[in-house]
């Protein structure tokens, strides 16, 4: 189990959705260890991986070991002047992500960032413009939703209608910080976005989906550093109160204190309340329990109470979706509205946000 989050990626079982060569893709700019996720994902779905490159060769290097299959481009260019490549999977520097996703749909190829998919709002406005003018998708890896077999569960108990109409979503989102690991950029505020930008923007989007929401507004939200004074910029601490467009309300709150003594990088959890029923996630780990796995589900509706292990039983059904969905150019994985809003609201967040340690 790994203890670092930065380097967190998820397998499951190949469940190809094309034929092998059918979708090729290209991985780019491999600043974040959430790009091995999005591949495996892409892979198991039965994309072919085509390309990586990034500047750095060492991470190149890196990731051919993991991918054997791939072969290493000499430049960017090269990934956007190949027609066969219908899809750039990357995970840039936050503040670099839209930019880059801009050239990828100029050239004619669909675009997979890692989130935060914007660190300002005109980076947002900007790339909804390419998108309406190019027609390709700008699609974003919330994984702690589409990568997590308990949530994936979660959202089908809710379509089935479970717990009846959801009404309030609370999430926790803490990570370890292991500073001494990170890049120079995640220390500073403009590249990162500030915490409820970058790793807030998870909880916006499970609020949006799970309670079937198409906007919501922030009723109020704040940030601190409480712990690291090395890092100034560094928010350590942030939350939220959002309120949707039907009446569902969310609080949530995300941090970087994840204690040396869990034995995975965060002890994610998300309690859902609808009017016939509840659930409970446990996302990465059942704390103080002795196996060693997480995606735990507790369901209490009508017919009583349950506990599902979901951990290699679900799948992550995204992956085939969205390579589905830049094939038929249909909207079934994750409309481009959704994807837009989540990172719209996560901007706001972060812009009305209290610095309670100052």
């Amino acid at each position: 189990m790994s203890k670092d989050g930065m380097n967190y990626a998820p397998k499951g079982k190949p469940n190809p959705v094309v034929k092998e060569g059918e979708f090729p893709i290209a991985a780019a700019e491999l600043d974040h260890g959430h790009i091995y996720g999005m591949c495996n994902g892409l892979v198991e779905a039965g994309a072919t991986l085509k390309w990586v490159y990034d500047p750095d060769k060492e991470k190149v290097a890196d990731f051919v070991k993991e991918f054997p299959e791939v072969q290493a481009a000499d430049s960017l260019e090269q990934i956007l002047n190949d027609e066969t490549i219908k899809l750039v999977a990357a995970a840039a520097i936050p503040s670099e992500r839209s930019a880059l996703g801009n050239q990828v749909m100029e050239a004619g190829k669909d675009y997979f960032t890692d989130k935060t998919p914007f660190t300002t709002m005109a980076q947002l406005e900007e790339t909804k413009r390419v998108v309406e003018k190019t027609g390709q998708k700008y699609m974003v890896y919330f994984s702690e939703r589409l990568h997590v077999e308990g949530a994936v569960f979660a959202g089908d108990l809710i379509n089935d209608g479970a717990i009846g109409k959801v009404i309030q979503v609370t999430g926790f989102g803490p990570h370890r910080l292991n500073a001494s690991s990170r890049p120079n950029w995640f220390f500073n505020k403009e590249q990162y976005g500030g915490i409820l930008c970058d790793i807030g923007s998870h909880q916006i989007e499970q609020f949006l989906y799970y309670a079937g929401c198409e906007d919501a507004e922030i009723l109020h939200s704040k940030v601190g550093n409480y712990n690291n004074p090395d890092h100034p910029e560094l928010e350590d601490y942030g939350d939220a109160t959002l309120l949707g467009n039907n009446g569902a309300t969310q609080i949530f709150k995300v941090d970087w204190f994840t204690p040396d003594g869990l034995r995975t990088w965060g002890d994610g959890r998300t309690f859902i309340t609808g009017t016939e029923g509840t659930i409970e996630i446990r996302k990465y780990v059942d704390v103080a329990r002795e196996e060693d796995t997480g995606d735990h589900l507790y369901l209490v509706n009508k017919e009583g109470e349950k506990h599902y292990e979901l951990s290699g039983k679900v799948g992550f059904p995204f992956f085939g979706e969205l390579i589905k969905d830049c094939m038929n150019r249909t909207e079934k994985a994750m409309t481009q509205e959704h994807a837009f809003k989540a990172a719209e609201l996560c901007l706001i967040a972060q812009e009305k946000a209290v610095n309670v340690s100052e």
